[in-house]
């Protein structure tokens, strides 16, 4: 059995999948089985998984009507050999070491989670943007101890997990869903015994058209609350709410209140769906203005809040679009 199931769901990016699979089957650890999950799609995707899986023998193809990024991955999960299983996505790619190095830290730590760092990158390959945490490396970090763990990005591909950990919780990606690793990696860190950090630029995330950050199609943007209230109730029901309140607080300050209505309103400034994220985040955090972790927001995010709570969107909307 290989040690680290490394799942790709795959739909209609034939043109990304190659260089996806190369930066899998070349990483410096070998005990992997590469699985991809074919959800559907309608260009040569799925020949190309069958072409590829031919090529090497630690490549399978699994394909299935379309059931959403979410749905493909949990179809990955239900067929993962691994003891280990990472979900990159099938435009994006690995750096060499990437599973080496968090399985490496990962078993040295005990954890049910290894965290790495991440890039956004262009057409041109040309970095956007790095996104690092603020966290002390390759020593367990217990998420009953540190609150401040939820705050990692949510994104589910920059992240190796134990397979056992989404069968032990039952957790599962919702499929057909914008926001579904969002929702469903800040359940999964309460869950973890421990996670461990390792500051390596380990996965490169393609930030293409179409993509959710630029996307034309601003009402889903308003998908953002249902994730919110999906999460929020489910830490009622465990009982986890107010343990977490303050780092709960501060994730809607900054993916609803900040993220979402600066995206909407700097495609449309007049759109109704700002205020009802706006007016989401003041109900349901009347307090929120207390937010403890607003200084690890930059001063340009900061300043974007104070606009928004007094709305002054013309003058943020010139702001964002300064140079």
């Amino acid at each position: 059995m290989p040690k680290v199931t490394v799942a790709v769901p795959v739909y209609n990016v034939e043109k990304y999948l190659e260089k996806c699979a190369r930066s899998v089957l070349s990483q410096t650890e070998k005990d992997i089985e590469l699985l991809f999950i074919d959800d559907g799609s309608t260009d040569g995707s799925g020949a190309l998984c069958d072409s590829i899986a031919k090529t090497d023998p630690r490549v399978r193809v699994i394909h299935q009507e379309n059931r959403g990024l979410g749905g493909a991955r949990n179809t990955g999960i239900e067929n993962a050999r691994g003891e280990w299983i990472i979900f990159p996505d099938s435009d994006d790619w690995l750096e060499p070491e990437t599973v080496e190095r968090a399985l490496k830290a990962a078993e040295s730590a005990s954890a049910d989670m290894a965290v790495f760092a991440f890039r956004s990158v262009d057409d041109s390959g040309n970095t956007l943007a790095e996104f690092r945490e603020d966290l002390p490396e390759n020593v367990p970090l217990d998420p009953g101890e540190r609150g401040d763990l939820l705050l990692i990005a949510t994104s589910a591909c920059n992240k190796l997990y134990k397979t056992e950990l989404f069968k032990r919780t039952g957790l599962r990606y919702p499929p057909r869903v914008w926001y579904e690793d969002t929702r469903t990696t800040v359940k999964l860190v309460p869950a973890c015994r421990a996670i461990v950090y390792i500051d390596f630029m380990g996965y490169n995330y393609y930030q293409r058209p179409g993509s959710i950050m630029n996307s034309a199609n601003l009402a889903r943007n308003r998908e953002i609350i249902d994730a919110f209230d999906d999460i929020l109730s489910w830490y009622r029901e465990q009982g986890l709410f107010e343990k977490y309140r303050r780092e709960l607080m501060h994730m809607a300050v900054s993916h609803v209140y900040l993220s979402a209505a600066v995206r909407v309103l700097r495609q449309d400034p007049g759109h109704p769906l700002t205020e009802e994220l706006l007016e989401y985040v003041e109900k349901t955090f009347p307090d929120f203005r207390r937010d403890p972790y607003i200084s690890r927001l930059n001063r340009k995010q900061r300043i974007a809040i104070s606009l928004l709570r007094r709305r002054r969107i013309k003058l943020l909307n010139l702001i964002f679009n300064m140079k």
